[in-house]
């Protein structure tokens, strides 16, 4: 079993991840750096180069790699429920944690960041706060469809987020036995 952590741009999954690995003990795993080092390109790099179909198959191919771990926290992709063979796997190979925040909240956070302001590209002709309001629109159901938790992150720190993941899991764990 491992915890995916999903979400919009923003929303905590490379902050909360670590946090919550270390917590559980696990190692932790951010599957955009899996797949930057494969390219050996930046994911902006790989958008100008490939298109957003070329960054999909290489996050389809990142996936498939992550039937062979357990007891992992993985930082997914902000669009990788977008496919839904990666849906279908993903929920088979653990528990998928949605990291949810409202679009302004997850603005001001991606511009307090320069790595995801200068690394990651529009995904919209728009981009901005435009952007990840539409973003939004379009994924949340997927994330509500796939998740088996639901987080909101708006107004807990990371900390405090990953300690919600954990108490979660051991209540749940609990219970199946």
């Amino acid at each position: 079993m491992n915890f995916l952590l999903v979400g919009a741009r923003g929303s905590g999954k490379s902050t909360v991840g670590p946090l919550l690995a270390a917590r559980l003990g696990w190692p932790f795993l951010d599957l955009d750096e899996e797949i930057v080092k494969e390219a050996g390109s930046t994911i902006h790099d790989i958008f100008a180069n490939e298109g957003e179909e070329g960054f999909r198959q290489r996050e389809r191919a990142a996936c498939q790699k992550l039937r062979k771990i357990k007891r992992h926290v993985v930082a997914l992709g902000g669009g990788v429920l977008t496919d839904p063979d990666n849906r279908n796997l993903l929920k088979r190979i653990g528990k998928v944690i949605w990291l949810r925040a409202p679009a302004a909240v997850l603005w001001s956070r991606i511009n307090k960041d320069p790595h995801s302001v200068h690394n990651r590209p529009n995904l919209t002709a728009e981009g901005g706060l435009g952007e990840l309001e539409s973003i939004l629109a379009e994924r949340e159901p997927q994330y509500q469809a796939s998740a088996h938790h639901i987080i909101d992150t708006m107004s807990i720190s990371p900390t405090e987020t990953a300690e919600a993941i954990e108490i979660w899991y051991q209540a749940n764990d609990a219970q199946s036995h």
